[in-house]
């Protein structure tokens, strides 16, 4: 875990993403196969997440709200050149019930930019990535803004092979508005820490089956 997040903080400050996961692949690629012997796992230990190890506990779903936009790119990065906004890498892992990770799962990722806007004629702050053998996901972006009656947030669909797409958003620790927004859930919150001259940020998904 130390040595994964010095890795994205060591990243963050030379200003050269890390690269991302070797499972990465199109949507419509076959995804990786697993290495255990259970379909789509792999063996793994505690993980980190968002309380620092598996739960076992399913993620919250939450609403997909009115901005989802289907035919997202596949890519690890959403920022584009000179794009305002200070910079996050989101990482971690998706797992089962009984913690062990997920290959080929497919994250789609959209959120609002710095001033808590969302593009809804093209792809910006919009993408899709692939976990790797390992069931973990890498993504560099920028922390949303804020818009009245919502908290900074980022919205990810998880969807793994042969199962039902998971829906959930993720919050951001410290967020001067996170108790007055009503979809806020604690449980959603990521670990956040400062990493050069952004932030690092990890949330293990659980899905809800062993």
């Amino acid at each position: 875990m130390l040595a994964f997040l010095l890795t994205l903080v060591l990243g963050l400050a030379g200003c050269a993403p890390a690269s991302p996961p070797a499972g990465s692949q199109a949507r419509s690629s076959t995804p990786a196969p697993a290495a255990a012997s259970t379909p789509g796992a792999s063996p793994s230990t505690q993980a980190p997440g968002a309380a620092g190890s598996c739960s076992g506990r399913p993620t919250p779903a939450e609403t997909e709200g009115p901005y989802f936009k289907a035919g997202s790119p596949e890519r690890t990065s959403l920022v584009d050149p000179g794009m305002p906004g200070t910079r996050v890498v989101v990482s971690g892992r998706v797992l089962t019930l009984d913690c062990r990770s997920v290959a080929g799962v497919i994250l789609d990722f959209w959120q609002a930019d710095a001033s808590g806007a969302y593009d809804n004629a093209g792809y910006r702050l919009r993408g899709h990535l692939t976990t790797d053998g390992d069931g973990r996901y890498w993504l560099q972006t920028i922390v949303p803004g804020d818009y009245p009656g919502r908290t900074q947030h980022i919205h990810v669909k998880v969807e793994a092979p042969g199962r039902p797409v998971l829906t959930t958003q993720l919050y951001f620790p410290g967020s001067a508005r996170n108790q007055q927004d009503p979809l806020f859930h604690p449980e959603l919150l990521m670990e956040v820490v400062d990493a050069g001259d952004g932030k690092a940020a990890i949330f293990d998904f659980v899905l809800n089956f062993r």
